[in-house]
């Protein structure tokens, strides 16, 4: 689990959402998002386990609990008897406790989710178009936010907590890529998205890279073992990625750390490319087109492609022949455990992408270096969203993931 100084890009919201500082409150403050992250990566735990774990008194851990429990982040569980003593009681983290908005700004769509404290999504809407601008955003938060307020009950719409928006950087950039008319691209340049939509909202607001969101996502709400340092990789309209080391995710000096898509790797005829034109759903809409197969389903149907399987099978094959060479070499600069792969894409996709990657690589030259462990990731298609909403639940809840670890 990430600090959560690292994925805010907007420093007020601390203060917004009423963060302490160093003193006898801050060090509570500090305690209460250990538990929470540990619960978060345990599960239920009783309070003798997260005393044992973190090495703080029995009574502190009371303290703490009890005082979360108050506050409704915490759950009681069935008492588990042992044959002596008195029974523990393990404690969970309520689904209810806290609530989080997460915006994703794509190129082709828009996903506004609901997720509650699990990371579990409770509602969403979504819109497609030919190409985002900053009006047509506020727009669809504008419409969709009341509706997902509307289907909570009314006691938890006094739980959500903020809204976390993951989109790429300067979108003006991608006008000849997108197809879009420049006078409107440039509206971005000189919009404060983030204040736009925290007056919508009425919430705190922070935004971030979308392929460093889904990172984030794979860090706090993943199933898997999560490695502690790896490359992540995002197909998206163009491919992405982000970066962990040492269980933190690395936004970098302008928060574009690990953008993948331009990574120098060679094409067919020997000559090279960008990451981007190999390996990015971007250059399958573009052969389907070409091939007279409508593309408008990949933006709209993540989970069920219709893509005639000559032209899928040579897609994925210069996908993973593609990204085969930018892990080559990211893995001569960096001692990365693994590479996941994720993308907005079917589940069958993905794991096809994932084993002709791994196959690819095991090919190429590796004397000297190390190979990672290539795996799929395990958020899916909505890593982006989630991602978002992984931004304020960090902020407000959660741990240095190294602190969790040194305390352990």
């Amino acid at each position: 689990m990430p600090l959560a100084a690292d994925l805010v890009s907007d420093r007020q919201g601390a203060d917004d959402l009423g963060l302490r500082g160093s003193n006898q409150s801050g060090m509570r403050d500090h305690n209460e998002r250990l538990v929470l992250s540990l619960l978060r990566q345990h599960g239920a735990l009783a309070k003798s386990d997260i005393a044992r774990i973190t090495g703080l008194s029995a009574q502190t851990i009371s303290v703490i609990m009890r005082a979360l429990e108050q506050d409704g982040l915490l759950l009681r569980g069935e008492p588990v008897r042992g044959r002596i003593g008195q029974p523990s009681v393990p404690m969970h983290l309520n689904p209810d406790g806290a609530l989080f908005l997460g915006l994703k700004i794509g190129r082709r769509s828009t996903d506004l989710v609901l997720v509650d404290f699990l990371g579990q999504v409770r509602d969403s809407r979504r819109r497609t178009y030919r190409y985002p601008t900053p009006a047509g955003i506020v727009a669809f938060v504008r419409d969709a936010l009341p509706e997902l307020m509307q289907s909570l009950p009314v006691a938890l719409r006094q739980r959500v907590s903020g809204m976390g928006v993951a989109m790429p950087f300067q979108l003006w950039n991608w006008v000849q890529a997108l197809g879009a008319p420049q006078v409107e691209m440039d509206a971005w340049r000189d919009c404060d998205i983030q204040a736009d939509l925290g007056a919508v909202s009425g919430l705190p607001v922070y935004v971030q890279n979308d392929a460093t969101s889904a990172c984030g996502a794979e860090l706090v709400f993943g199933t898997g073992d999560t490695p502690r340092d790896f490359l992540y990789f995002y197909f998206g309209t163009f491919i992405g990625g982000g970066l962990v080391l040492n269980g933190q995710l690395f936004l970098g000096r302008s928060g574009n750390a690990a953008g993948v898509g331009p990574i120098p790797v060679p094409g067919p005829d020997g000559r090279m490319r960008r990451l981007f034109d190999a390996a990015s759903l971007a250059s399958l809409a573009d052969a389907m087109e070409a091939a007279g197969e409508s593309s408008n389903q990949l933006w709209e149907h993540p989970d069920d492609w219709q893509v005639s399987p000559a032209l899928l099978d040579h897609w994925l094959n210069e996908a993973a022949e593609g990204l085969a060479s930018a892990i080559l070499s990211a893995t001569t600069l960096l001692e990365l455990e693994a590479v996941l792969i994720d993308g907005w894409m079917p589940p069958a996709i993905r794991a096809e992408v994932t084993a002709r990657t791994a196959a690819a690589l095991a090919r190429l030259d590796l004397s000297g270096i190390t190979p990672p462990d290539v795996r799929q990731g395990t958020v899916g298609a909505q890593a982006r969203s989630l991602g978002a909403a992984a931004i304020p639940l960090s902020q407000r809840y959660l741990l240095d993931q190294n602190a969790a670890q040194r305390d352990a």
